[in-house]
C-alpha cells in the first residue's frame, strides 16, 4: 500500500481544514516546499497536493506551488482542486503533476472528464469521490450532489478509471479514524480491479496495516502527520518493511 502524504494549499501556504470547512483553516507551514522535502527525506515517493483556492474558485490557482515542488523534489505528485477545463489540465501537467484528480468535474461534466481519461490514460487521471452519507459532494465540498457513491464509481470503472480517491468528509481532519466499512464496501461491490486510495480520518499508525489488509492501494495522510500523531520515521519504516 502506497503512503501518500497530503499538502493542502491556501494562499500558497500549507494548511488543514476540518470537514472541508474553510473557516477552520489552520496554517502549518508557510513554505510547502519545505514540507515536501521533509517527506522526501524520509523515503516518501508520493504526494497528494490539493489547491483549495482552486477548488473554491473553480479553476487552477496554486500551480506555481506545484511547479516548485515538482522541480525541486523527485516526488510523484497527484494534483487536484479546481481542474475544470482542458487548459487547467494542461497547466497542471506542464507544472509537473504526475497525475491529476478530478472530483466536481466528474459529476458536473462527465463528457469532459471521460475525454481526459481517453486522452491521457487511466494511469494519469484519478477519480475523486468525496462523499458524505454515501452521496458525492462537489465544489470543494460546499455542495452535495444526487450521485450515489457506489454507482458513481462503477460508472467510471466502466469508462476505464482505475484509481479512485475516496474521502469521507465526515472524517476528514477529525483524527477519529478512517471509514473502514465504507472502503470494504467499495472494494467488494466494485466487481472490478479498483485501485482505491483511502482518505480522511487517519489518526494512528495502527490504522495503516488495517487499510492495507482491506485492499486499499494507497492511503492519504494529512493532519495526523502535522499534529504528530504519526511520525515520518514510522512512515519511513512502514515503507521499507513493505517494499517488494
Amino acid at each position: 500500500m502506497r503512503i501518500i502524504p497530503a499538502i493542502d494549499i491556501i494562499d500558497g501556504k500549507c494548511v488543514r481544514l476540518r470537514k472541508g470547512d474553510y473557516s477552520t483553516k489552520k496554517i502549518y507551514n508557510e513554505h510547502p516546499l519545505e514540507v515536501a522535502k521533509q517527506f522526501e527525506a524520509h523515503g516518501i515517493q508520493f504526494l497528494h497536493l490539493v489547491d483549495l483556492d482552486g477548488a473554491k474558485s473553480k479553476h487552477i490557482v496554486n500551480h506555481k506551488v506545484l511547479e516548485q515542488i515538482a522541480s525541486q523534489t523527485s516526488l510523484q505528485i497527484d494534483f487536484g482542486g479546481g481542474l475544470k477545463t482542458d487548459d487547467d489540465l494542461r497547466i497542471a501537467f506542464d507544472s509537473g503533476a504526475t497525475q491529476i484528480t478530478g472530483g466536481s468535474i466528474a459529476v458536473k461534466d462527465r463528457e469532459t472528464f471521460i475525454a481526459w481519461i481517453e486522452s491521457y490514460g487511466s494511469d494519469k487521471i484519478i477519480l475523486g469521490a468525496d462523499v458524505l452519507d454515501e452521496k458525492v459532494a462537489v465544489s470543494g465540498w460546499q455542495e452535495e450532489s444526487t450521485e450515489e457513491l457506489i454507482p458513481f464509481i462503477k460508472s467510471y470503472l466502466l469508462k476505464g478509471i482505475e484509481y479512485v480517491i475516496c474521502t469521507d468528509i465526515s472524517k476528514d481532519g477529525m483524527l477519529q479514524g478512517p471509514s473502514f466499512d465504507l472502503y470494504k464496501k467499495i472494494i467488494s461491490e466494485s466487481q472490478q480491479n479498483i485501485k482505491l486510495i483511502a482518505s480522511g480520518g487517519i489518526s494512528t499508525f495502527e490504522e495503516l496495516p488495517k487499510l492495507a489488509e482491506i485492499g486499499c492501494e494507497g492511503t492519504i495522510i494529512g493532519k495526523a502527520i502535522y499534529e504528530n500523531r504519526i511520525s515520518l520515521k514510522q512512515l519511513e519504516k512502514f515503507i521499507l518493511n513493505n517494499k517488494c
